[in-house]
């Protein structure tokens, strides 16, 4: 009598077992969420091949984790906020965004156009994506004092006024982490070479990885043959 109950025992134990291995193999992959990137040349790898990119280096490394994420970027060189703002409602609709990471704003700067307008046209893509319940990564930029102090001085404090004002994630400063080294640009001195845009990776990563956090619990598993 105790030997049968101890076979039915094993039988039970080894069939919840099989259960559990069998449930986890067919269980279906979590469908990657999207990060969306929307900026200008400095994020759409200007003068770099495709994969060379931060954010093309940001999707591997989500790959390379395991996290359930892919990035979309719709970043445009050249593109000035009233650009971004233009198409952003598209680009949206598009992409279904979890996280947008705006990174708009230093073709402004450049142009010395109007700091109240691309303020507004931020904050409307800021507004625009939380709508659509994404979180939102504001990243700033600087700009040369071309334009004069108080220009230039406005221009750095829009991003934080903006984040603040939103309720948003902020990193300051794209080019924080090279900004002082002139070896770090290509020949135009305005954009990155390939080889520190892991710099970048990393740099914004800080500022991102937060947002993550909300990401489902489980990884994306890999697939096998």
């Amino acid at each position: 009598m105790y030997k049968c109950l101890s076979f039915i025992f094993c039988l039970i134990f080894s069939f919840g077992v099989y259960a559990t291995q069998f449930a986890a193999a067919t269980a279906p992959e979590a469908t990657p969420r999207t990060i969306l990137v929307y900026g200008d040349s400095l994020s759409a790898g200007y003068g770099l091949a495709i994969a060379e990119s931060w954010p093309a280096l940001l999707n591997e490394r989500l790959k390379a984790k395991q996290l359930p994420y892919k990035v979309v970027n719709a970043s445009i060189s050249g593109e000035t906020t009233a650009g971004g703002r233009a198409r952003f409602s598209a680009v949206l609709q598009q992409a279904q965004p979890a996280i947008v990471i705006i990174a708009l704003g230093a073709n402004d700067g450049l142009q010395g156009l109007s700091l109240t307008a691309m303020e507004d046209n931020l904050t409307a893509m800021i507004r625009a994506a939380k709508q659509q319940n994404a979180q939102v990564l504001l990243v700033g930029i600087r700009v040369p004092p071309n334009y004069g102090f108080d220009y230039t001085q406005r221009f750095g404090a829009s991003f934080n006024v903006l984040a603040k004002n939103e309720k948003i994630s902020l990193l300051p400063f794209l080019l924080e982490p090279i900004a002082l080294d002139p070896q770090a640009f290509q020949a135009d001195g305005l954009h990155p070479t390939a080889k520190v845009q892991p710099l970048l990776l990393d740099h914004v990563w800080k500022a991102l990885a937060p947002l993550l956090k909300t990401a489902p619990t489980h990884r994306l598993t890999a697939k096998t043959s």
